[in-house]
C-alpha cells in the first residue's frame, strides 16, 4: 500500500476545522478514501469527540471500518454507546468488519439493548467474529385450527 498524497491528507485536516459541518463531513470521508497513519488517528479522535456533528461521528466509524486497523477497535467500542444512531451503526459494522474479539462483549450489550438496525449489526459483525450467538426468541407460534 502506497502512502497517501501529503498535500491532499493536510487539505481534509484543514477542512475538518471549518465551521461549516458539511465540509467537515465531507473531509470525513476524504481521509477515509486516503487512508494512512495519520488518517486513522484523526479519525480515532473523531469518532469519540461528542462535541463534533452526529453525521461526521458516524462518517468517521464508517471510514474505520474501511481502513480496518485494531487500533480503532477501543474507540469504536466507546461510539457504541454515542447518542447518534449513524454514529453507533457504523461502529457496530466497523467492529465486525475489522475482526478483533475484544469488541464481543460490548457488542453483546448492544445486541441485548437495541432492538433496531443498530442491533442486528452488532449480531450480524458478531457473526463475523464467529461468536456462537443464540437466535433470535421467535415469535410463538400460530395455534393450528382444526376444521369440524
Amino acid at each position: 500500500m502506497t502512502d497517501p498524497d501529503p498535500v491532499a491528507v493536510k487539505e481534509a485536516l484543514s477542512q475538518l476545522r471549518d465551521v461549516n459541518k458539511e465540509k467537515r463531513r465531507t473531509a470525513v470521508m476524504k481521509l477515509g478514501m486516503l487512508g494512512g497513519e495519520e488518517a486513522i488517528r484523526t479519525l480515532m479522535v473523531i469518532v469519540t469527540n461528542t462535541t463534533e456533528d452526529i453525521i461526521v461521528r458516524g462518517r468517521a466509524a464508517l471510514m474505520l471500518g474501511k481502513l480496518g486497523d485494531v487500533r480503532a477497535v477501543d474507540p469504536l467500542i466507546e461510539a457504541l454507546s454515542d447518542s447518534g444512531y449513524q454514529t453507533r451503526l457504523h461502529a457496530a459494522e466497523a467492529l465486525g468488519k475489522i475482526g478483533d474479539p475484544r469488541a464481543i462483549k460490548a457488542l453483546l450489550r448492544v445486541v441485548e439493548t437495541d432492538r433496531d438496525t443498530v442491533g442486528e449489526a452488532a449480531r450480524i459483525a458478531l457473526h463475523r467474529l464467529g461468536h456462537p450467538l443464540a437466535q433470535e426468541d421467535a415469535p410463538p407460534a400460530q395455534p393450528q385450527t382444526e376444521s369440524a
